[in-house]
């Protein structure tokens, strides 16, 4: 997902050797940055909506704010152990070089410490208090982000396809911790959001694509054609969301409402791929990810009224 801005600027030189003579505000300010909230909030966001589509009338509360809790503590993880691992690579890229660790104000071994301590708290959290399906798939995504996805980010283009798998897991990680298997359903969600992140994820990919470049990492089908191979992945899965973005309705998740507003939000997706895909140039790619950050949320947010208006007339 995007990335965050800076919490703190990395300019001060008094924050280039580690945490002495820091106050603790500028060391929280350093572990809130490596969570990333905002990728925290989309993930939470994800999983109420799961949770409330896999619910009964009566929404249990607790059961769903523990695994709000657990399961964006492992999305910190994920965020933190990467940036453990890829410490050299983000220290040569300037959009992720003021990164504690990559920066040197934070320690690998103290980052390490921080991710172990959150992936077991928010396994611990799911396991006692939502369910064991919950908190062994959460732990799954996990690991799959760090050990698998982020070491093949310098060896194969494969890694923006594994990638988006754990990306696409928090709503039916919701599903699971309301009770739901793995269904129809839940493989609706899941199609819905592993599809939507390429074109997504392709556009930054573009925009920083100097930095990846620099660093090694294998982030775009090739560096060297003037972005073809690019736009037309990007275009062919945006092609591919349309029908895609409508599979709740026909699973039964949603009515009449939600079709009409994912075929608005994918048409419009598909018209700002489209100009990309025609002028691949940091504006479009730029205007490709924001109306990328509208269109997902705008969706769950129609998916979600509209299975609740269902929910009222039955």
């Amino acid at each position: 997902m995007s990335a965050l801005s800076p919490v703190v600027e990395c300019k001060d030189s008094s924050r280039t050797v580690g945490y002495r003579g820091l106050d603790l505000g500028v060391r929280i300010a350093d572990y809130r940055q490596m969570v990333r909230p905002r990728i925290i909030v989309m993930a939470a966001a994800a999983v109420f909506a799961g949770f409330l589509l896999a619910s009964p009338i009566t929404v249990a509360w607790p059961q769903l704010l523990n695994a709000v809790f657990g399961i964006c503590c492992l999305v910190a993880a994920s965020s933190v152990l990467n940036q453990v691992w890829e410490s050299s690579t983000d220290s040569r890229m300037d959009r992720t070089g003021d990164r504690p660790i990559a920066s040197g104000r934070m320690t690998r071994f103290e980052g390490t410490a921080f991710g172990i301590t959150l992936s077991l708290t928010g396994a611990g959290v799911l396991y006692l208090f939502v369910n064991e399906l919950t908190s062994v798939a959460s732990l799954l995504t996990m690991l799959t982000y760090v050990l698998v996805y982020t070491p093949l980010k310098r060896v194969s283009i494969l890694c923006t396809t594994v990638g988006a798998i754990p990306g696409a897991m928090p709503p039916v990680l919701g599903w699971f911790a309301a009770g739901g298997g793995l269904t129809a359903e839940a493989l609706a969600l899941f199609a819905v959001f592993f599809v939507w992140q390429f074109p997504h994820f392709l556009a930054i990919g573009w925009i920083y694509r100097d930095d990846y470049q620099a660093a090694g990492l294998k982030m775009l089908p090739s560096f060297h054609d003037e972005g073809r191979r690019t736009g037309w992945v990007a275009l062919v899965y945006a092609v591919a969301f349309v029908p895609v973005s409508c599979l709740p309705r026909f699973v039964g998740l949603a009515g009449p409402g939600y079709l009409a507003a994912a075929l608005v939000l994918s048409l419009g997706y598909l018209w700002l791929t489209a100009r990309f895909f025609a002028s691949r140039t940091n504006i479009t790619a730029r205007q490709l990810m924001v109306g990328s950050l509208i269109c997902l949320p705008a969706m769950l947010i129609c998916l979600v009224a509209d299975y609740l208006r269902l929910v009222s007339l039955s």
